[in-house]
């Protein structure tokens, strides 16, 4: 299916499927693709379906519609087009605009014995320090130069690899520019899409040059270049016709090289590079060449490479943010819907209370209070487990009891269990030395697992939460073991309830409390694991790691409640 992305304007991150034969593009409401741009007419375009793909046809707008920064009137869209609309800019993709040819006899790996005098000759790596671009001296000054370029090539096209920082990336384009060529001031600038104007991005100049002085760059040199995308080369600029419009020679620049920044689907800005002279002594200074026309072809293939990680950038930011903006949702309608189900409880048990009173009855009261509570201690928990799945945290390890922990947690949910007909049966182990955990949070964890046992086994017949400790000396893990003889987890949903948001409980669950549960577990260097048979129950097991003291406690025998 086609696709139209925006990657730049008020609608940046909005993705279209283009799935009816003919799509409207404008400002009305009636439109498929309604775009918040005012420079953009109401039915601005139509993108048109037939046998051949797709027609991106112009309804008479009054800005003009562009494709690849040409303007047109109709145009066949291929995959990776790039549409302007006023000042949003539309990504086309068509997934089934495929051009691949598999090999008609697929490939072979085979021995080196197969191959008659197979050999390795030579081995390069691009590791920093290896030979890629060593020399012979005796080269020709024709190789020499052609392998400095290579090499600085080489290096812009490292540096557009390794950082999506698009302020970085061109100061540091800058900074080899100069290590190659002479220049003294030189800038990047690029097209401000709320503007359309060139705006600076990196800027500097040769050690010996006024840092605190302005580069003053001719209007006419940038004119021409964003004009014509072609690179200029100027050489004694105040002698050059092309420049007479503008009184160069009052600028100081004697060479000037000035490159357009041509991407795949236009011009992105332009790097400029000069040599300076104070205007005071332009007409004492003897002009001396210090650019040539291979520097000029030179900084015409960076401009290149620097304007496609432009692009590329802007493409990713784009991503990023559609992805950010459709988690943001979910996260919000899931959470909106959990609240407000919370809320009706609490308008529920309020209701009864209400009535309770104005009836003079404790017994209405205090149902309807029990409804208010369970549902003050649901929304606890959800608040909880919000703030415990938002951030990262190291835990606060200290040398703690994990039967007490164990035990808060049964004796905090026998109530619960109860209600819900449920056998929760705990029984500690004596034998446990200290280990090295947080309590806080290892009890949020254990918590969690032992709320979603209960409630797999709500009102069945014998229904049954046990809890247990698996231990022994030696062990790199102690495992806390939750099982229930509930309805099991089916094997497709295995994989998927450590996900957020995932629930089978309906309204009463969040989908956060497993993901918090993992998250806790793994954050003190362990994980959680499950085994579980669809209609016969399921047992999770906390793995924790072992660490603090190994000798078990013989000395006095510790004796710790049994809940069942």
């Amino acid at each position: 299916m086609a696709t139209l992305f925006v990657l730049q304007g008020r609608d940046k991150g909005k993705r279209y499927d283009l799935r009816e034969a003919n799509v409207s593009l404008g400002r009305d409401h009636h439109c498929v693709v309604q775009v918040s741009d005012n420079e953009i007419s109401r039915r601005h375009a139509e993108i048109r379906k037939d046998e051949q793909g797709y027609r991106l046809v112009d309804l008479g707008s009054s800005n003009g519609t562009f494709v690849n920064a040409e303007q047109v009137t109709e145009r066949r869209l291929v995959n990776g087009d790039r549409v302007q609309l006023g000042r949003t800019l539309l990504l086309f993709t068509d997934a089934d605009d495929r051009a691949e040819q598999p090999l008609e006899h697929g490939v072979d790996i085979v021995g080196t014995a197969a191959v008659e005098g197979s050999r390795i000759v030579k081995s390069v790596s691009h590791e920093p320090g290896s030979q890629l671009f060593a020399g012979d001296p005796a080269d020709s000054p024709w190789l020499a130069a052609a392998r400095s370029n290579l090499q600085l090539m080489y290096r812009t096209a490292l540096a557009v690899s390794h950082t999506l920082d698009i302020d970085q990336l061109l100061a540091r384009i800058i900074d080899m520019i100069f290590e190659w060529v002479e220049a003294d001031r030189g800038c990047i600038m690029l097209i401000d899409h709320e503007s359309n104007e060139l705006t600076p991005v990196a800027s500097r100049s040769r050690r010996g040059q006024s840092a605190d002085q302005r580069i003053a760059i001719s209007r006419t040199i940038l004119d021409y270049v964003m004009e014509r995308k072609e690179g200029v080369l100027t050489s004694d600029a105040p002698a050059d016709d092309r420049w007479k419009s503008e009184s160069i020679a009052a600028l100081g620049i004697r060479e000037a090289i000035c490159v357009p920044m041509q991407g795949r689907y236009g011009v992105v800005g332009v790097i400029y590079i000069d040599t300076y002279t104070p205007p005071d002594r332009v007409l004492l200074a003897k002009p001396t060449n210090r650019f040539s026309e291979e520097h000029l072809k030179l900084m015409v293939a960076i401009g290149h490479q620097a304007a496609l990680a432009v692009e590329d950038t802007s493409y990713y930011s784009a991503m990023l943010q559609a992805e950010r903006l459709a988690a943001i949702g979910q996260t919000i309608a899931t959470l909106s819907h959990h609240i407000k189900n919370i809320l009706q409880g609490i308008r529920g048990g309020s209701y009864l209370i209400d009535e309770g009173l104005k009836a003079d009855d404790n017994d209405v009261v205090r149902r309807g209070w029990r409804i208010v509570e369970r549902n003050q201690e649901r929304i606890s928990n959800l608040v909880m487990d919000m703030l415990t799945f938002s951030k990262e945290r190291e835990p606060e390890l200290v040398a703690a009891d994990l039967n007490e922990t164990i035990g808060d947690v049964a004796e905090l949910m026998k109530p619960r269990a109860e209600e819900a007909q449920v056998t929760l049966h705990w029984q500690p182990r004596t034998d446990l030395p200290p280990f090295q955990f947080d309590p806080d949070l290892l009890h949020r964890a254990i918590l969690n697992v032992m709320t979603n046992a209960i409630d797999a086994c709500e009102k069945r017949e014998g229904a049954r939460v046990e809890v247990s400790v698996e231990w022994s000396p030696g062990e790199q893990f102690v495992h806390i073991v939750v099982a229930d003889n509930g309805e099991g987890i089916a094997e497709g949903d295995l994989k998927r309830i450590f996900s957020i948001f995932e629930s089978k409980k309906g309204a009463r669950g969040t989908g956060l409390g497993l993901p918090v549960s993992q998250k806790i577990m793994r954050e003190h260097g362990g994980d959680i694991r499950v085994e579980s048979t669809p209609g016969a129950g399921s047992r999770f097991y906390l793995e924790l790691p072992a660490h603090g003291p190994q000798s078990i406690r013989s000395a006095e025998t510790i004796t710790m409640p049994t809940v069942s």
